[in-house]
């Protein structure tokens, strides 16, 4: 095998589409055809099946072979990177995977100062839920991630410590209070947004001694704030997701005080490369000093 045969293959399994790979690494169909024959012939095994209904599709073997490909194209990148170092010139791919809030808030401050600084360092930004990030750090599909704990399963660095808020609807009676206390929200109609926000959610009310009354579970904090804009439900939001909040809403600080960690993470910081060093060193500069954030308080229209 040899590496443009690697990169074909999980450029195929990225895609989905010989076509499509073909078409980003400027072969024909019939040579990606050729070439993903001759290398299951040399492997002596089925790399990915056709199924009419599914499209292209990994074997077990396949997605196993996967994973170290992605390995080996990294080593690439590594190299790539040291003999660029060696020059004075800092160059690389960096693949960066942030749930919703983490993508919109850190990464494009992350990429303009990066840019500026290292202009021969290229970012790609793959956006998702925590859960979904966690799988691509884990699958090598990207180099460093954002993501809340746990996450035992790899090296990680603290980047920013977040404060929870209660958010109500305008006229809600529990507005009336400055701090409310979690034993209030014991039998409100409660809205959870999966985007990480179960486990501290969860850990708040425990500590509180309080029974959690879920009412609606939803993906986007957008959509957790216009459905308690609404009326629909209270909800427990991160401060990140309240710098610009909607009309109509009651944000109330929490007793006891309630708190989500962001962490990039890594495989191994030991063997991260050159440009992933640089973009962990870049966002802990950008954002060690930034716990005087304050959410939008108090944004109820009169």
């Amino acid at each position: 095998m040899n590496n443009n045969q690697i990169r074909l293959f999980v450029k195929i399994a990225e895609t989905g589409s010989f076509t499509k790979a073909g078409l980003e690494l400027n072969m024909t169909q019939p040579a990606v055809s050729r070439a993903i024959s001759a290398l299951e012939t040399e492997m002596d095994v089925k790399l990915l099946l056709r199924d009419r209904r599914s499209g292209l599709m990994l074997t077990e073997v396949g997605k196993r072979v996967l994973i170290l490909f992605r390995e080996i194209l990294s080593g690439f990148n590594k190299v790539e990177q040291e003999i660029a170092a060696e020059k004075g010139l800092e160059k690389g791919l960096i693949r960066i995977g942030a749930f919703p809030v983490a993508a919109a808030y850190f990464v494009p401050k992350m990429i303009r100062s990066i840019k500026s600084r290292y202009p021969g360092i290229e970012i790609s930004v793959h956006e998702g839920s925590v859960a979904e990030v966690k799988e691509w750090l884990e699958t090598r599909q990207i180099d460093v991630a954002l993501i809340i704990p746990p996450h035992e399963e790899f090296e990680t660095i603290p980047l920013f410590r977040e404060k929870l808020y209660a958010v109500l609807p305008g006229a809600h009676p529990l507005g009336q209070h400055q701090i409310i206390d979690v034993k209030h929200l014991e039998h409100e109609p409660m809205m959870i947004c999966r985007a990480g926000y179960e486990p501290p959610v969860l850990d708040l009310f425990k500590r509180a001694g309080s029974e959690l009354n879920v009412k609606y579970v939803v993906n986007s904090y957008n959509t957790a704030l216009n459905m308690i804009q609404e009326g629909l439900a209270v909800g427990v939001l991160s401060q990140l997701s309240l710098l610009a909040p909607p009309d109509d809403v009651i944000i109330r600080e929490l007793s006891p005080d309630a708190y989500r960690d962001v962490h990039l993470a890594v495989h191994s910081l030991e063997e991260a490369s050159i440009a992933v060093r640089l973009l962990i060193d870049t966002a802990l500069e950008l954002f060690a000093e930034a716990g005087n954030l304050h959410p939008a308080t108090n944004t109820v229209k009169e």
